[in-house]
């Protein structure tokens, strides 16, 4: 979005014409580097830059792929699915080891650190138990990341309904709320019952046999009797935090 800012002010104070500016909006949809293409165009149809998914890519795809990045002028990149040996390899590259950060517990790396917050919102996280934390902090730091201020309040699951009500005025003033629940995941319905504000809903995969991997958290989301209560796929916080995060800046 930089660079796109960049040549349409150029082209304003008339430093380029018409067809330079064509040209080079021609010349930058994607990069192919044979295993991967980057879509350099990525922040100007979404607002943000193309996310690396890093399960299944080996650590040299996933070096490779930020070097092209950061090659065409991207400043933050977000890395997720990173596990510690590929997260090991990503900080010992010289031009990256100051300004990388691996969050083990997330499996998120972030190159470039996080983009400025540019919202007076905010996204309350919200867990069911500490089980759900990982996926929670997942979220957490993807917001983070795409400059959303957010407020964590974590373990006030059902099962202790008064730890939920001693958080109200967070859950009442915040502008989007994703609530991350395993089990039977009916801490997504108590929360669109109380807030005024969008509900993103993630099941996870914590439960005993019967949970299913988190298809009966999830089949009980969708089945939600509160109104206002999206949800995504099982652990998927990163998603989560994507679609919270672009609510939250329309809102501001």
């Amino acid at each position: 979005m930089d660079d796109l800012r960049i040549t349409l002010e150029e082209f304003k104070k008339g430093n380029i014409n018409e067809d330079e500016v064509i040209l080079r909006l021609k010349k930058k949809p994607f990069v192919d580097i044979g295993y991967a293409s980057f879509d350099s165009h990525r922040s100007i149809l979404q607002g943000n830059t193309e996310v690396i998914y890093g399960a299944g890519k080996t650590a040299e795809q996933i070096i490779g792929i930020v070097r092209t990045m950061l090659l065409n002028d991207e400043k933050h990149i977000l890395i997720t699915r990173l596990d510690d040996e590929k997260a090991k390899a990503l900080v010992n590259e010289s031009y990256l080891c100051d300004v990388t950060k691996y969050y083990p517990e997330a499996r998120l790396a972030v190159v470039g650190g996080f983009k400025p917050c540019d919202t007076e919102g905010y996204i309350a996280i919200v867990t069911a138990g500490t089980s759900d934390i990982p996926v929670a902090e997942e979220a957490a730091i993807t917001a983070e990341f795409l400059g959303n201020k957010v407020e964590r309040i974590y373990d006030v699951g059902v099962a202790g309904l008064h730890r939920l009500l001693s958080h109200l005025d967070k859950i009442m003033a915040a502008d989007v709320i994703i609530a991350i629940a395993g089990m039977e995941g009916a801490l997504a319905s108590v929360v669109g019952g109380l807030a005024s504000c969008p509900v993103i809903a993630v099941p996870t995969s914590v439960g005993y046999g019967a949970s299913f991997e988190g298809l009966s958290a999830l089949l009980s989301m969708l089945n939600s009797c509160a109104s206002g209560v999206s949800v995504v796929n099982i652990d998927n916080g990163f998603g989560a935090a994507y679609q919270a995060g672009m609510i939250n800046h329309k809102r501001g």
